[in-house]
């Protein structure tokens, strides 16, 4: 019979919120438990955020090598040796890996490597390199994650495809990358692999790539892909795989195309890891059978247990999980903040990139908001000509009360740029701030300056 061990605090799964709250718990001398069953950090770290975008910034620096000339420099025929573009990867996954296991080690948290599940109602038993253990606390934290879905495609196990993991691991060029869909990571892959030198093809269910953004995003993704080479086929349901990855591939969608190359990488979505873990034992519900059921404050059905992170329904960003930290900790502390009508911006890593906070057009007619729509081509922005970087547009949605009510930028360092909106947006600021701030010259933020000048005035 194994004991049970008694702490103040348990975590099960270390992803960016479950991490960051049993560190913060521990450094303030409460005994606390973080469950892990080998990701040290968390996904982000291991398989996804961090290395896709190591290997995306390869495929860029392979790009800027073919473009040199453009710039009026002879850099000479470039080659990918795919083995040292792995490798890099993995010293930049194993740099962080290292400095989190040290952060551990300093808040004073307890890491119990192994799988859990519930056992009882508040035990959780931990199977791992120390033989089976028994814990239990008052408070129990799930950060249970996400996984690659795997759709329930005729052959498509047989073919061993990859998935953004796999496809990190990769030591060769892929000749022709097949992908199953056209989703964020399906077109960060896309583009990356292409400028590695693969060709893809691109095998999307939906009717445009960028199905949640606008249609001129959509538009201009799509015009990208075009320009690099990169074929998209939309409208197209697979319906049988055959052959393997790695080998010979094929994939057949409903209308009876059939696309055929040497790797075939998955990207149709994520599914929470919440099966086989018990927690119908700890009396967690779940919501539409998948994601645990939460309120705005991340408590679950059953007392004493919190879910946090994108296995709790919170958006699939890293930044969003650590915002379920602050909730969770606010809350420890007797404080007011919760999940609700959070600004949450994101950004998808093509080149250029993509970014958005807050409602786009679509959003708000649904909505029934009566908005101003101001867009602005990248073209027009200084620095963007100076870096050749001239693709791609801002956009603004401004609200009656002059209210910043969204924004959208496709373009050089999107991701940066619209930070400064977000801020604009969570002071309940007009869009006059931006319009009328002195930003420095020549930045891509300067951009900001001629969008929200061209914002139409109210019409009485």
């Amino acid at each position: 019979m194994v004991d049970t061990e008694h702490f103040d605090m348990l975590i099960l799964g270390g992803g960016k919120a479950g991490k960051s709250l049993a560190m913060d718990q521990a450094k303030q001398g409460r005994r606390v438990a973080m469950i892990e069953a080998g990701l040290i950090g968390g996904s982000c770290i291991n398989i996804a955020c961090i290395p896709t975008k190591a290997l995306i910034r390869s495929a860029e620096r392979a790009s800027l090598v073919a473009d040199a000339a453009a710039f009026g420099v002879n850099a000479g025929q470039a080659s990918i040796d795919m083995e040292a573009v792995a490798r890099r990867t993995a010293e930049v996954v194993s740099g962080m890996v290292g400095l989190n296991q040290k952060a551990f080690d300093a808040s004073g948290l307890e890491l119990v490597l192994g799988w859990g599940r519930f056992v009882e109602p508040r035990v959780i038993e931990v199977e791992g390199e120390g033989g089976r253990r028994r814990l239990t606390a008052p408070r129990i934290y799930l950060n249970l994650g996400t996984r690659a879905a795997m759709p329930a495609i005729p052959g498509l196990k047989r073919a061993v495809p990859l998935t953004h993991v796999e496809a990190l691991l990769l030591d060769e060029v892929p000749e022709t990358l097949l992908i199953i869909g056209g989703g964020y990571v399906g077109m960060e892959m896309a583009q990356a692999f292409s400028r590695l030198g693969s060709r893809v093809v691109v095998i999307h269910a939906g009717l445009r790539l960028g199905e949640r953004e606008d249609p001129d995003v959509a538009e201009e993704i799509q015009k990208l892909f075009d320009w690099e080479g990169i074929e998209v086929a939309t409208g197209a349901r697979a319906s049988l795989v055959e052959g393997r990855s790695g080998g010979i591939v094929s994939v057949t969608v409903d209308d009876g195309r059939i696309f055929t190359g040497s790797h075939l990488l998955v990207a149709t979505g994520r599914q929470p890891m919440t099966s086989e873990i018990g927690l119908e034992i700890a009396g967690v519900a779940l919501n539409g059978g998948e994601f645990i059921e939460v309120d705005d404050t991340l408590r679950t059905s059953a007392p004493g247990i919190w879910a946090l992170g994108e296995a709790a329904g919170t958006p699939m960003f890293t930044h969003a999980a650590f915002d379920d930290f602050r909730v969770a900790k606010s809350q420890l502390e007797g404080g007011s903040r919760t999940t609700a009508d959070r600004l949450i911006p994101y950004c998808v890593f093509l080149d250029p990139e993509f970014a958005r906070v807050g409602l786009n057009e679509r959003d708000a007619e649904v909505a029934g908001l009566h908005v101003r729509v101001c867009r602005l081509p990248m073209d027009v922005v200084p620095r963007a000509r100076t870096m050749s970087a001239r693709r791609g547009f801002m956009k603004c949605l401004i609200g009656k009360d002059d209210r910043i009510l969204g924004f959208a930028m496709m373009g050089e360092r999107a991701g940066e740029v619209v930070a400064t909106v977000q801020l604009a947006m969570l002071a309940g600021a007009p869009y006059t701030l931006l319009r009328d701030a002195i930003l420095a010259h020549p930045t891509m933020t300067e951009g900001l300056n001629l969008l929200f000048a061209g914002v139409p005035q109210l019409r009485d």
